[in-house]
């Protein structure tokens, strides 16, 4: 499968969706909304994929003989297309069918993540981020607001006076910073972000994948339900997961004191 703005690689259980436009240092139009949706359309039927990390192409320049490289996770959304109708889009908004997506999505950003770019780490599962990264959603420099979900899942993530500050603002912040609010997980220098990233999503693989799917629902619903219908809706995952294959081979694996081989069964 080929695509225009993005490149797709599957290693092992890993899937990673890499944004190619580093000439725009990988801004978000409807070529690549298009096409990050159809890649992540093909993992999810792809049953040997249990982990997506999406990442951003770095932009590679020679002047006076010298290599510049500039990284960027996504500067955001392409202004170029604001003026242009919004038809043909995919059938449902990108960063919502990111954020239910069945699968865990890691943001492995590095470098810019700006105005759109934030709000399509923030529709990840989690974010971990290189020491060079900055996060902001710059839009009300533009003169409008985040149109991506990041009035709504920022003050989820760090609260509403922290997601006032940043989106009134436009302020860009340090992955360092990011963290501290808790808009990042976790922050390691550069040349460790990969290795890290990939460690994390391979223990992922391990897990009973029917299980995480219901720990995604269950976490992303009932976080907006009051405490006795979110405990409802967990009893129900509970009762879901233990009519699996997977549940018993994770408490016969235990018992054998051994490491569970699980199916998604």
């Amino acid at each position: 499968m080929s695509f225009n703005t993005i490149m797709l690689e599957k290693k092992g259980n890993i899937a990673k969706i890499v944004l190619n436009r580093p000439n725009r240092l990988n801004a978000i139009n409807k070529a690549l909304r298009s096409d990050l949706y159809a890649a992540l359309e093909n993992i999810r039927s792809d049953n040997e994929m249990k982990v997506v990390i999406v990442t951003g192409a770095p932009r590679v320049r020679i002047r006076q003989g010298k290599k510049e490289v500039k990284y960027s996770f996504s500067s955001g959304a392409d202004i170029t297309e604001f003026m242009k109708p919004r038809e043909g889009e995919p059938p449902i908004e990108i960063m919502t069918y990111i954020e239910e997506y069945e699968k865990p999505v890691i943001a492995m950003v590095n470098g810019y993540a700006l105005g759109g770019g934030t709000e399509l780490a923030l529709a990840c599962d989690f974010i971990f981020a290189s020491e060079n990264s900055e996060f902001g959603q710059t839009e009300i420099n533009l003169g409008f607001l985040p149109g991506w979900g990041g009035t709504q899942r920022l003050p989820r993530r760090v609260g509403i006076s922290q997601a006032k500050r940043l989106i009134m603002t436009g302020d860009r912040i340090s992955a360092i910073e990011a963290e501290k609010i808790g808009l990042v997980d976790i922050v390691v220098p550069m040349e460790k972000l990969e290795e890290t990233v990939l460690a994390f999503a391979s223990k992922l693989t391990t897990k009973a994948p029917i299980a995480v799917r219901l720990i995604k629902s269950v976490i992303r619903r009932g976080i907006t339900m009051d405490m006795k219908k979110g405990l409802k809706l967990e009893r129900e995952a509970v009762d879901i997961c233990m009519r699996t294959e997977d549940f018993r081979e994770g408490v016969k694996a235990f018992m054998e004191k051994r490491s569970p081989i699980y199916k998604g069964k």
